[in-house]
């Protein structure tokens, strides 16, 4: 985009809806509650309340980037379409098999979680393909059309097609669609080798389900969408973040959503890259919370980590394989049930519970005054005093304390014997303490030690907790950047037009096969350029290359990365020496003897990052001008403190704030605990760090 051009990012989210407009250096935010019945409409209302606040008109908007947790949404609620599945006869109980893991191993009465579609939808077809991709036994039109005939009774609006090793061979899948078009050209199709052209059949049959199930929804919204921005004089293109960090055109948003999940997450994720190569960090744990859900994110040397596989909705003590395996490039993050909405509960063993059930904006918490009479995280911290009931969201929703009082007291206190403000401090320390684990969880999943990480908080409700958060942590720093109140909508705008493609071919180092490489590789480069293109036409367009590789025998594969020149020159050694290399990293030695294979090679275009100017830190020597004070609970301390009142806008460059203190502004508010102080540095970042102990002896 040419400098000074108008840009908007639009997040939609569980409670609120963010839209930040950026012109130049320039940039204003909204935050608007999420209509749910028609998200369209927070998006209008923001969009006008934004122009108006930058002195625009919408129609001088050059270029819209959305991403939305609707997606998501729809399949953790089960609000899809309905929806069949056609797969290969022997197959149709793949999805309720699972892989037949068990993800806690000693729980006699474990439940694993429901198929998105039950068994009575799932339709099978006879033919058969090796894992060769030969075709062993045909598929005939007549069965196809026997099986669309029982479909098109039933009335459904959208079939997922998944047949075996289609992967490899989709000529009977594109066979199934064919006659699904001619039968039903209404009804939406997804085939699983276009979807998720990779092997393991329960995640890409899971995968195709999902994308089939939420299409129409989503088609439908966007759709509804560009008609409603085209009436109120917008006129610019719209663009979709996509779950692994890029931007993809509306239409192939329309086509794969399930592209979409986790799309408001992932820009929150390049939010904090860019603030962690602004600071030169390396490790960093990006933690986002806003009215519905939190996610936790370990960024290493300013690249979020990505994964091919991903799961929505982890229902058993954030445990893998307890969730939704959903088969994409995604980045990979750990989501809980736990934001400004989560409803808190006394289970029948007298334990306080907090989500996942929210509740969201329509009625909101009990404080919002909107019919809400369950306690939510925000009615605690507004009762600790961590938010301010007349300046809540830059003033918009004036907050009811008496109303969280009577909440808590009658859904948690009068069951534990407490009063509210200890029903209140309970909440919070089992909702911070759910974050706290899933994010210890995260970390050793990934090898990692949180201790060596900063803190990059943003979202509503994120500043809020964050600083309890690095206490449970053992984080020493924090750090909130300007915006953070609406993180994942400014990422949107900082994140590059992307696409990956990938497929399975399976292939031994011993049957090393250049030719073959340099041509898949080469075809999977061209299809991911062509949806790069379809976003931006004249950007040069980088190539990263990638394949997943494992020694016979073994389970999982390990990504390996390669350069350009080793991908289109492939050799076995090579690929030996970088395969060894990684995994000598990950698990200490290689394995002598073993022949190593290759299971996934995968290919994202991406147009070039914007380059990032470094910051000058400062140590804050300047006291800050200090105004008003309110008592705040400090969770340590398990008491109120006086706590200082801080404009974030009056704090300059280099001036220190002492902890307690509330450092507020329009979208959040910073909690700066008592074991903690606040720095402002250059960028407007606020710089929290754990007080150095004092030399005095005597305290």
């Amino acid at each position: 985009m040419k400098a000074g051009s108008v840009r908007m990012g639009v997040d939609i989210g569980g409670t609120f809806t963010d839209v930040v407009l950026e012109q130049g250096a320039t940039r204003v935010s909204v935050k608007v509650l999420t209509t749910y019945a028609a998200p369209e409409d927070a998006i209008i209302d923001g969009m006008h309340q934004a122009c108006a606040k930058a002195g625009i008109a919408p129609s001088q908007i050059e270029q819209i980037i959305h991403g939305t947790t609707l997606a998501t949404n729809a399949l953790i609620e089960r609000r899809g379409a309905k929806t069949a599945l056609i797969t290969t006869e022997g197959f149709r109980d793949v999805i309720e098999m699972r892989t037949e893991s068990r993800f806690e191993q000693y729980d006699l009465n474990l439940n694993l979680p429901d198929p998105l579609l039950p068994r009575h939808v799932r339709f099978t077809v006879p033919g058969r393909v090796n894992a060769r991709g030969e075709i062993l036994v045909a598929l005939e039109r007549a069965d196809v059309e026997a099986v669309v005939e029982r479909i098109a009774e039933a009335g459904f609006k959208s079939v997922a097609v998944g047949l075996i090793h289609s992967y490899l061979n989709p000529a009977h899948e594109v066979l199934v669609r064919d006659v699904l078009a001619e039968r039903l050209p209404d009804v939406s199709v997804s085939i699983s080798s276009e979807v998720s052209p990779q092997m393991r059949e329960y995640e890409r049959f899971n995968t195709v389900v999902a994308n089939a199930y939420i299409k129409p929804l989503m088609a439908s919204y966007l759709g509804r969408l560009e008609e409603r921005l085209r009436g109120e004089g917008v006129g610019c293109r719209i663009f979709l973040m996509h779950s692994g960090g890029g931007i993809i055109s509306i239409q192939n948003a329309a086509d794969f959503p399930v592209r979409l999940v986790e799309s408001g997450p992932a820009g929150g994720a390049v939010f904090a890259a860019h603030i962690a190569a602004r600071y030169g960090l390396d490790k960093v744990l990006s933690f986002d919370m806003g009215g519905t859900t939190a996610k936790i994110c370990l960024i290493k040397n300013q690249t979020p980590k990505t994964s091919r596989v991903f799961e929505v909705a982890r229902t058993y003590r954030f445990k893998k394989g307890s969730g939704m395996p959903i088969s994409i490039p995604v980045i990979d993050m750990v989501e809980i049930g736990a934001g400004g909405g989560s409803l808190a509960h006394v289970d029948a063993l007298r334990q306080i519970r907090v989500g996942p059930e929210s509740a969201g904006s329509e009625p909101g918490p009990a404080c919002y005054g909107r019919g809400g009479a369950r306690p939510g995280v925000t009615d605690a911290d507004l009762v600790l005093g961590k938010l301010d009931p007349e300046n809540f969201a830059g003033g918009s929703i004036v907050l009811h304390p008496e109303s969280a009082r009577a909440a808590l007291t009658d859904h948690v206190g009068e069951t534990l014997d407490m009063d509210a403000t200890e029903a209140a401090f309970g909440v919070a320390e089992v909702v911070d303490e759910n974050m706290a684990n899933a994010a210890r969880v995260h970390a050793v999943e990934n090898g990692e030690d949180l201790s060596e990480y900063t803190m990059i908080a943003f979202g509503g409700a994120a500043p809020l907790h964050a600083g309890r958060l690095c206490e449970k942590l053992g984080v020493a720093r924090l750090l909130v950047p300007p915006g953070a109140g609406v993180g994942s909508a400014i990422g949107f705008l900082r994140a590059p037009f992307s696409f990956e493609a990938n497929r399975s071919v399976y292939m031994k180092l011993s049957d090393f096969d250049p030719g073959k490489i340099k041509t898949l590789l080469s075809d999977l480069q061209t299809e991911a350029t062509g949806f790069v293109r379809t976003c931006d036409a004249v950007s040069p367009i980088l190539s990263e290359f990638k394949v997943y590789m494992r020694y016979t025998g073994q389970g999982w594969e390990i990504p390996i990365s390669l350069t350009e020149e080793q991908a289109m020159t492939p050799d076995a050694a090579t690929f030996e020496a970088r395969f060894e290399e990684d995994y000598t990293k990950l698990f200490g030695r290689p394995v002598a003897g073993m022949d190593i294979e290759i299971t996934v090679w995968s290919v994202n275009a991406t147009t070039p990052p914007e380059d990032v100017a470094r910051i000058e830190t400062t140590d804050g020597s300047a006291p800050v001008a200090t105004g008003s004070t309110r008592p705040i609970f400090d969770a340590a301390g398990g008491a109120y403190l006086d706590a200082h009142v801080i404009d974030r806008h009056a704090m300059g460059t280099g001036q220190r704030a002492q902890g307690p203190a509330a450092v507020t502004e329009a979208e959040t508010t910073i909690i700066v605990p008592a074991s903690r102080d606040a720095i402002c540095q250059p960028d407007g970042c606020i710089d929290v760090v754990a007080r150095k102990p004092s030399k005095d002896p005597k305290g």
